[in-house]
């Protein structure tokens, strides 16, 4: 998971943000001028950074261009606005930025955006990203891996059972109906939550449950939150 910067004057979309951030795992760290910005930038490293634009002191664009600047732009940055215009977008990537988000923001198009700048090639943090090594069939930017095929005497590598509850179960049918719908709910959402890694907001969005409502209703059923908990609720 990445340590993410969120950069935004505003103190609800900061607190947004950060939950969903943080309930996918990752670290958030927040700021809310260019000068808190700074010091999180040098003190931190951050692996991407969310930076609105329209800032009191100093703004989002001047931020970027002086990164730029001197040099530590070794991270993608991705701009927010709710007052953007196309000239406003332009003027961001002409310095650097990877992307444009338009507020108010929705989770897909954010969750896309961040996956996106994380998986962006080049540097992050200074360090030059990983190569693919020819010829080695084996993992990409992982040298010395190997394929099955490379293996001597082409012997193919043992299978682990998968791990985590299944897609297709069998229940106990000659049970009271409450018992038999409380155990296929449990099983129901162990299964969504290993699938999406513990997030809470992804599987509420599969699911269509309000957050709140799964949280309870998890606890009802006695699932184990912290099992595929990556980064908090």
């Amino acid at each position: 998971m990445a340590i993410i910067l969120v950069v935004d004057d505003e103190l609800g979309i900061r607190a947004l943000l950060s939950e969903i951030l943080t309930d996918e795992g990752h670290t958030v760290e927040l700021a809310e001028n260019a000068a808190q910005a700074r010091a999180v930038r040098e003190r931190m490293k951050p692996d991407l950074v969310l930076l609105d634009i329209w800032m009191p002191d100093v703004d989002g664009i001047t931020l970027l261009k002086e990164w730029g600047a001197s040099g530590l732009l070794t991270m993608p940055v991705i701009m927010m606005s709710g007052h953007g215009t196309i000239d406003t977008a332009v003027e961001a990537t002409k310095f650097g930025a990877l992307a444009f988000l338009e507020k108010p923001i929705t989770l897909q198009k954010l969750l896309r955006a961040v996956e996106q700048g994380l998986a962006r090639p080049g540097q992050r943090n200074g360090a030059p990203a990983a190569e693919h090594v020819p010829g080695g069939g084996g993992l990409p930017g992982v040298p010395g891996t190997m394929s099955v095929s490379s293996l001597p005497g082409g012997l193919p590598l043992p299978v682990a059972p998968p791990a985590g509850p299944q897609p297709q179960q069998s229940f106990d049918l000659d049970r009271p109906l409450r018992e038999a719908r409380d155990a296929f709910e449990k099983s129901y959402f162990e299964f969504h939550l290993a699938k999406e890694g513990g997030s809470m907001t992804r599987v509420a969005e599969k699911t269509g449950l309000e957050r709140t409502h799964l949280y309870r209703k998890l606890k009802q059923l006695g699932v184990d939150l912290t099992r595929n908990k990556r980064g908090g609720l």
